[in-house]
Parts: structure tokens; sequence; C-alpha cells
């Protein structure tokens, strides 16, 4: 695949207790916190008041949900129906959306990810975006004594709502033997770094304390790549081994909004004015990577990479998403990876990626089109593949965002597909949820997707009732899923929109009595 039209750039990360978007604002300096501003809410929330009317969703993107925050036009495009995965058999077993949720340890800040270690000790690696990771024995105590401690190596987080933070954990597919694992962080700005840029993500590689299962090294910290964030938002984080046994890296596409201004590429697509999302070559924001970590020097870039060999960046395995904040591998079947990929102002989605494939943003939000000069107002029309004759690959998964009236949530959180035993109805459906439908209040919500009958078009997904409240929706923020090692699946939440207090919480799904 050639890029012969494409220009220049640079990176970014995410998270989601606040979930993701905003508006673009001056960059802080690399020891400065953040003040809250829209450039680092997670949902590009418009400040007009005027209500917009949105294109009626498709059955793909139905479900209930009541919007609190307006946007400021209309957009007018009717929605196409989002591209299909090949086509799988629905569970047969009879199906009721009511799960419950039992509490397996509170107390911490933001935990935005679960992790396992595959030594068949059956903790859970719970991270916490301040910058800890807590172990959770098998007996469900939560350790007082973190197994990393990062809070000196990270940059200053501002505690009202922010992106940045420890994000993402993966364990080394031998960690048994030889004990290693990677996180992925926000550091402050290296001094090599652009000037007035906000911060530099790391990707590290940690190893375990010797004689002490319960403790990292903090000392054999290999920082393998950096990344450098032109804004404080957009961070993607998600880190994960894939089938193949390479590590997969999610970046979003450098922070602010419609992917343009300081730090985005000029777009190969002249109606756009961005950005890092359609640009393979001269930067790695807005991609998924796939990276060899046992060859090369620090690291190595598999052969079947899409680019290797070829006019782009070895390391980049997918590319054209905003804010990649979650994404997962299906434990069985085809092993598919689903990307849950934030929305800006007017539509969430989740993707099947596959190597080589062109995820849209920034000429297209979700399966509409997009411009970012008028970012509530989609274009009538907009290119369907990139110059070099990729096509620009349609979500599978899509709804509202909660900026227009109906919406579903404001930011988009990646989940699984089930394969445990304990929800057997489950079976084969994507469990996956949105962080809140306001910025005061945590109004998250968890939903569950089924895929298309053989022969069939499309995913359908609707509203996973809990029982926690009067409307079943969960009163708290949604901050990330986890899956241990029976593939039964967790949901972290904290009350906080922000990396503060002692509200984080991780819940294990179980079936309703």
């Amino acid at each position: 695949m050639k890029r012969a039209e494409i220009l220049t750039f640079t990176l970014i990360l995410m998270f989601v207790v606040g979930s993701v978007l905003g508006a673009c604002a001056s960059p802080t300096s690399p020891t400065e916190v953040p003040s809250p501003t829209a450039a680092e809410s997670p949902t590009d929330v418009p400040t007009a008041t005027e209500p917009a009317s949105v294109p009626t969703p498709t059955s793909t993107q139905q479900a209930a949900a009541t919007a609190t925050e307006p946007a400021t036009e209309d957009p007018t495009v009717t929605p196409t129906v989002a591209a299909s995965p090949e086509p799988t058999d629905v569970p047969q077993t009879a199906f009721e959306p009511v799960v419950e949720l039992e509490l397996v340890a509170e107390g911490m800040s933001a935990p935005v990810d679960l992790a396992v270690a595959g030594d068949g000790s059956g903790r859970l690696f719970v991270v916490d975006q301040v910058g800890v990771i807590r172990v959770l024995t098998a007996e469900g105590e939560l350790l007082d004594e973190p197994f990393l401690d990062l809070r000196d190596r990270i940059v200053g987080l501002n505690p009202g709502y922010d992106e940045r933070g420890l994000l993402g954990l993966a364990f080394h597919p031998d960690y048994a033997e030889n004990g290693l694992f990677y996180v992925y962080y926000s550091a402050p700005l290296d001094p090599q770094a652009p000037q007035g840029w906000n911060h530099t993500s790391h990707l590290s590689q940690f190893r375990v304390s010797e004689g002490e299962q319960n403790q990292a090294n903090p000392g054999s910290e290999a920082v393998i790549m950096r990344v450098d964030q032109p804004q404080g938002n957009h961070n993607g984080g998600e880190i994960a081994f894939g089938p193949d046994g390479y590590l997969y890296v999610a970046l979003g596409d450098g922070g602010g909004a419609n992917d343009v201004g300081t730090g985005h590429a000029p777009d190969w697509y002249e109606a756009n004015r961005g950005g890092n999302g359609q640009d393979v070559t001269t930067n790695l924001l807005g991609s998924i990577l796939r990276l060899d970590v046992d060859a090369g020097d620090p690291y190595g870039s598999p052969g079947d990479n899409p680019f290797v060999g070829d006019e782009g960046l070895d390391e980049i395995w997918a590319y054209g998403f905003r804010n990649p904040y979650r994404f997962s591998f299906d434990a069985a079947g085809n092993r598919a990876l689903f990307v849950a990929d934030v929305g800006q102002n007017l539509w969430e989605e989740v993707s099947i990626v596959t190597g080589g494939g062109n995820y849209g943003w920034n000429v297209k939000e979700g399966t509409q089109c997009f411009s970012p000069a008028s970012p509530n107002q989609p274009p009538e029309e907009c290119p369907d593949s990139d110059p070099d004759g990729n096509p620009l690959i349609d979500p599978v998964i899509e709804y509202q965002n909660g900026n227009v009236p109906g919406g579903l949530g404001l930011a988009v959180v990646g989940g699984y597909v089930y394969r445990g035993e304990a929800l057997p109805s489950f079976e084969g459906r994507y469990v996956f949820g949105d962080w809140s439908t306001s910025f005061s209040v945590g109004d998250g919500t968890l939903l569950v997707a089924s895929p298309p009958e053989l022969g069939g078009d499309g995913w359908s997904f609707q509203e996973l009732r809990t029982g926690t409240g009067d409307d079943d929706r969960l009163g708290a923020f949604v901050l990330g899923f986890g899956q241990d090692a029976q593939r039964e699946l967790y949901v972290l939440t904290s009350n906080a929109a922000g990396p503060a207090g002692d509200t984080g919480r991780v819940w294990k799904i179980v079936p309703a009595e």
C-alpha cells in the first residue's frame, strides 16, 4: 500500500475516566498540571445551547438512553449501514440482557485496566490511572503494597479530569518463565520533543522482583518506545499481546479536536485540515501498532506488518483512529480484534480491525462524513477510499453521541467478547460500555452486542441492565473492562470524573438472581 500523497506529523493516547474528547487548547509545560479545559473534555462538548437534530439511527445504532448535553448545529446526512465482518452464528441460547455486579475490590482512585499474568496464580492486576498497579489475590484480597508504583515517573495529573497517566498493562506470554511485563504511561515531555508540546508517552518493559511474585522491580525499566504528544488528550493507552504473540499498542491522534493544529499532519483529503489519523509516513499517532518485543533493539516490526518494505512506518498495523481507548482480542472463534474508538461530536463506534485497514478518521466519524470546518454538520459527500484505493472501513457498531438529544453517552469504552461459563446466553456476544452521559455525575452504562446472523449484515446491541439503580444504569463513570483466566468479565468504575479520591471499584459481571 503506497502513501504517495501523505504529508507530515507525530502521536497520542488516552483514557476514559471522563472519557475522551475536546476542543483544542493551549498545551501545558511538561511539569504543569493542566486545568480542566475543553481540550481535555472527553467529548468536545459544544458550547452553544441550541440542540441539534441528528440522523435517525439504523438498527445497529439503537439503544435506550437519555442525553444531557446539546450540540450546536443540525447534521443532515442520513446514516449509512455499518460494514460487517464475515457473518457468524448468533448464540441460540435464550438471551435476556440482565446481569448483576459483584463488588470484588474498592478504595482505588481511577482503575482503568485489569490484566492477568497467565502464571496460574489466579491473581488480577488492577491498573490505577494515578500511577500504581495493585494485586488482587485469588482469595479476593487487594494488597496494600503496589505491585508497581510509577507515581514519580508520570506527568502531573489534573484531579478534576485527565486522560493521561498510567493507562495500560500487558504481561509477556512467557511471563511465568521470564517475569517480563509492559506498561504504557504518560511521562513529562522529553527534552528532545518539540517545544510547547504536552507530554511524552512511554511504552516500557519491567521485570518482576526475584523471589517476590507480588512485587515488580522498579529499577528494571527499559523504555522501548517514546511517543511525543502535542496535546494532553486522546492518548489511547491499551496494550495487549495478540494470539500471534506480538504486542499491540493503541495510539490516539495526538489530542485536541478535529485532528488539526499543532502536531497534526496535513491531510491528503483536500476538504479536511488534518490529520494524524490518515498519516502513516511521518508519525505513529492515530494507529494501532504491532511490535515484536522479542526481536530487535529495542523491538522489531513483524515482517507481515502492512508497511514493512513499503512506503509507511513499519510499526503500524491499522490506522484512521481518533482515540482507540480500549481494544481486545476475542479469546475464541477467529480471535478478532475489537477496537472502540471514541468519537467527537456526533458518533461513537466499535470496529473489527484487520492488518492494513484504514478506519476513516478524520475523513469520517463512524459511518458519517466529517469535516473539521463543520464538526456538527457532516458534509453531504466524502471519499470512501484513500488515494491508494484502500477503503475507509466502517464500524460494526455505531451510536449517537450524548452531545445530541437521544444520544447514548459521551464516550464508548471497549470491552470483550464473552467466552466464560457463568453466562451461557452471552457466549459470542460483545460486552462493552459508555463512560457517562454527564461530566458532573457518573451515569455510565453497560451494553451488549450480538453478531449478525449467518448471512446477515449487521450487529445489533442493547443496554445491559444491572439492577443497580432505578433506571438500571450504574450510577458511576465506566473506566474500563477486564477478563480473568476463566474468561469471566469485570467492569471498572469510579464516582469521580478525574483521577482522584478513593471511589474506584472493580466489579465482576455475574448472573442475575
